[in-house]
């Protein structure tokens, strides 16, 4: 039985096959167990991932009774660790982790239903960020594809509200901000906001969270639109990097899934971003119109992100589309005759755009929803 007690967390090694992780709340973080990853997420759902050999990736999240199993478990190698490592980390131990018996971090969920709205998504970077809500919902809502926001009016908090809920999200979290750097301004579209109502905004996040970089997504086609002094301005206030649901970089597919703009206008909103020296994560979906839309999707996207000035602070996100089959989409492509891609194919198509985007001295990296954990 090994520990390491670091400043930000503290990490069990009962055996080879076994790893464990904690918060320095005490709270578990990852546990590793002969092949199965499992993540605990603030709510204390248990997401588990695992590949046997050479197969596909399989992943899912546990049913409640399954997860206490997991949390029994771990409960055990704890009080193994107690009894059996060098008294430093055993009493870290005893003291922040073993209180956190399975009843007591299952209840955590009421906790974090206290302080959030369901956190719908974030950029792959984004996963141990602070999420501070400021607005809830998507201002355009209207996508075929996406079912993140569906059923929730948008709304955005005002000064007031975002500073109680910051300092409830600080509460929340504990000494788990050590392990948590960057703010992530939420849910799906907070810097549409108005400047007037974005840099009180930005002020409160910066009064509770000090020194700490913000992102956040935008989309460029609705909401407020900002003028680059704006962008100057919230790059002064922490500003680090905006991230856009670029999808593709054809206009034909793009007014098939029903967003506006086109490519030439995203290019434009990228270059006023990087004038005033903010970083852009941009996300394109791979697959998404199908075997008939492939080619020109791949082309068209290349080409746009080509025009951009993009540099190694840059990042493009692949992900692989998921079809919703309640979707409008879902609908859409049926009545338009298009053909899905396969799973092999995606993944074909995602290598060979990452080794383009990469020639062009762009970061590119895999975005996949279904790993989406907070």
């Amino acid at each position: 039985m090994r520990a390491e007690c670091r400043e930000a967390s503290t990490l069990l090694h009962p055996d080879p096959a076994h790893v464990l992780s904690f918060d320095r709340e005490g709270r578990l973080y990852t546990f590793y167990d002969d092949g199965v990853l499992y993540k605990r997420a603030l709510d204390s759902s248990l997401h588990w991932r695992r590949r046997e050999n050479d197969g596909p990736r399989e992943r899912g999240v546990l049913a409640e009774k399954e997860a206490r199993a997991v949390y029994e478990k771990v409960q055990s190698f704890v009080n193994r660790g107690v009894e059996e490592l060098e008294p430093e980390c055993a009493r870290r131990l005893a003291a922040e982790v073993l209180p956190w018996t399975p009843e007591r971090i299952m209840a955590e969920k009421q906790r974090f239903d206290a302080v959030y709205r369901p956190i719908a998504i974030l950029p792959p970077d984004q996963y141990f960020s602070i999420v501070v809500q400021a607005t809830e919902g998507c201002t355009w809502n209207k996508c075929t594809f996406c079912s993140f926001y569906q059923g929730r009016p948008f709304h955005a908090k005002n000064a007031d509200e975002l500073r109680r809920h910051a300092l409830a999200v600080r509460e929340f979290l504990g000494r788990q901000l050590l392990l948590r750097k960057g703010v992530f301004l939420g849910d799906g579209n907070a810097l549409a906001l108005s400047r007037s109502r974005l840099l009180p905004i930005f002020e409160a996040v910066r009064e509770v969270f000090p020194n700490r970089a913000i992102y956040s997504f935008v989309d460029l086609y609705s909401g407020e639109r900002h003028d680059p002094a704006d962008w100057n301005e919230l790059r002064r206030l922490g500003l680090r990097r905006v991230y856009v649901g670029m999808e593709t970089g054809l206009d034909e597919l793009l007014a098939f899934l029903n967003k506006p703009g086109s490519a030439a206008e995203l290019t434009e909103f990228v270059r006023e971003l990087k004038a005033a020296a903010v970083s852009v994560g941009l996300i394109v979906m791979v697959g998404v119109g199908g075997r008939e839309y492939a080619a020109r999707h791949a082309a068209a996207t290349i080409d746009a992100l080509a025009q951009m000035p993009l540099d190694e602070r840059d990042l493009v996100y692949l992900s692989p589309f998921i079809e919703h089959p309640a979707s409008q989409y879902a609908r859409d492509r049926l009545e338009a005759g298009l053909t899905p891609m396969s799973g092999e194919e995606v993944e074909a198509e995602l290598q060979r755009l990452a080794l383009q985007i990469r020639a062009l001295g762009t970061r590119a990296a895999r975005y996949d929803i279904r790993e989406f954990i907070y």
